[in-house]
């Protein structure tokens, strides 16, 4: 949809000039000679910017942006003015104007004037819109509008009935425990317990006593038997996160577990039945871990019943406002401050940031923000230096001159490493982004990683 602009000036050659320069750059022309009709139309239709001359006859321009402003305080308005001095610049920005310009206006000043304020309008009634809508959501990554996580809340709904494993997977920091709590809640599990553990912080050779229990005097500290977590968790939701990391040793004992529905506690000669409906996350590629033999084959497909895949916070477009307002909420909420808003260059900041982190690093970002807050919104000042600082990496082919032009080899693998880096590594992902299958983008890698040591040509 076309921006709306309204062109005000009692000089019809200077409304059509300005109209067509505007038409050309995209935007939707809206011109009057009369500052009382344009009152009239602020009134009755949506503009995004309203432009105005200072010197009509009717009401000055100053007059009339006091006047749009006070019934319309959300519109974005433009002084232009013939007398560019310093004192009716001031007067411009105290009437609540957004730009002053100075006529002749130069074409491209104008355009990227009215772009900067459209964009200024556009953040503003996002801000404004999730500042509504802030608590009616859920915790964290359960908060959000965008494609992605519309696919992820319908598949929510549609398993949650079920008692089918489920397998999230998910960059580090994108609320995988949170989507594996909500199954649990929306299911007739609910009442009963829900058990996480996370496999990469327990000590390989205490997990499986964590996992299927022990016997006394399986061990040398067990003074006392122990029922393992799956018998824990019987009647609710046994969570087991990061289970890319699970031993290997210990891989074929959980396959038969969840095969037979009882496990063999370490030490013990018999076997206890458990009623636990299991929920798995990681942020490893465990595809690309059964091609390299690291995850069992046959264990993947048992707890791959039903795949969730969460985005990552960079790829959810205006979400990142949406988690950045709630945690502003919760914190501003449990130190004892007022409510905070964004400013709009803070809201630009987020947005164009990547979030390595994802919404945990969003999170953070927002008590950092909080405690550093002078006003009643937050500025980029408040936001952390990596936020504040960023700037998008490209991946530019065009060379500038000779020095800069690659082999054709080359080439390809910084484009492949390039994407890889685009996917978090996710190796599979990476293979059908590129339109190859795994075994040719495995021996592309490898090749490339040999051909650097011995410091030789690549050929992929």
């Amino acid at each position: 949809m076309k921006n709306r602009v309204l062109f005000v000036d009692d000089d019809p050659d200077q409304c059509e000039l300005f109209a067509a320069t505007l038409g050309r750059e995209g935007f939707d022309v809206r011109t009057t000679t009369s500052a009382a009709e344009a009152l009239t139309l602020v009134a009755a239709e949506a503009f995004d910017v309203v432009l105005t001359d200072i010197g009509m006859e009717e009401m000055s321009g100053l007059e009339l942006c006091a006047r749009i402003l006070g019934d319309a305080p959300d519109t974005v308005v433009i002084v232009v003015t013939g007398v560019g001095t310093m004192e009716t610049a001031i007067e411009a920005m105290r009437a609540g104007a957004f730009d002053f310009l100075t006529k002749p206006v130069d074409s491209e000043l104008l355009a990227l004037s009215v772009a900067r304020a459209t964009k200024h309008k556009r953040v503003t009634d996002e801000i404004k819109t999730l500042r509504e809508s802030a608590g009616r959501g859920g915790p964290g990554a359960l908060i959000g509008e965008s494609p992605g996580m519309k696919r992820v809340y319908n598949l929510l709904g549609r398993v949650s009935a079920s008692d089918a494993t489920v397998l999230i997977q998910g960059e580090t920091g994108t609320g995988k425990e949170l989507i594996a709590r909500a199954i649990h809640a929306q299911s007739r599990r609910e009442s009963g317990p829900f058990v996480a553990i996370n496999c990469a912080a327990v000590p390989p050779t205490l997990l499986e006593s964590e996992l299927f229990g022990h016997a006394r005097g399986a061990f040398t500290d067990a003074k006392t038997s122990r029922q393992g977590l799956f018998v824990e968790a019987s009647g609710g939701t046994l969570f087991l996160d990061e289970i890319g990391e699970l031993p290997l040793e210990v891989q074929p004992k959980l396959l038969r577990a969840l095969q037979e529905r009882k496990v063999r506690p370490v030490g013990d000669s018999t076997e206890v039945s458990f009623d636990a409906r299991l929920v798995v996350a990681t942020h490893r590629d465990l595809e690309s871990m059964v091609f390299e033999k690291r995850f069992r084959e046959d264990l993947f497909y048992r707890i791959n019943v039903v795949n969730i895949e969460l985005p990552p916070l960079r790829d959810r477009g205006s979400d990142v406002l949406a988690l950045a307002t709630h945690f502003l909420d919760k914190f501003a909420k449990s130190s004892g401050k007022g409510p905070l808003s964004l400013s709009v260059q803070a809201a630009e900041r987020l947005t164009a940031y990547d979030w390595p982190g994802n919404v945990r690093e969003c999170e953070n970002g927002m008590e950092r923000a909080v405690a550093l807050a002078r006003f009643d919104h937050i500025v980029v000042e408040d936001l952390p230096e990596k936020i504040r600082g960023y700037r998008s990496e490209r991946f530019v082919v065009a060379a500038e001159d000779t020095s800069d032009v690659v082999t054709i080899d080359e080439l390809e693998r910084r484009y492949l490493l390039h994407v890889l880096k685009l996917v978090g590594g996710n190796k599979s992902r990476a293979a059908q982004m590129l339109g190859l299958d795994r075994r040719t983008l495995y021996r592309k890698l490898d090749h490339y990683e040999e051909a650097a040591k011995n410091g030789g040509p690549s050929r992929g």
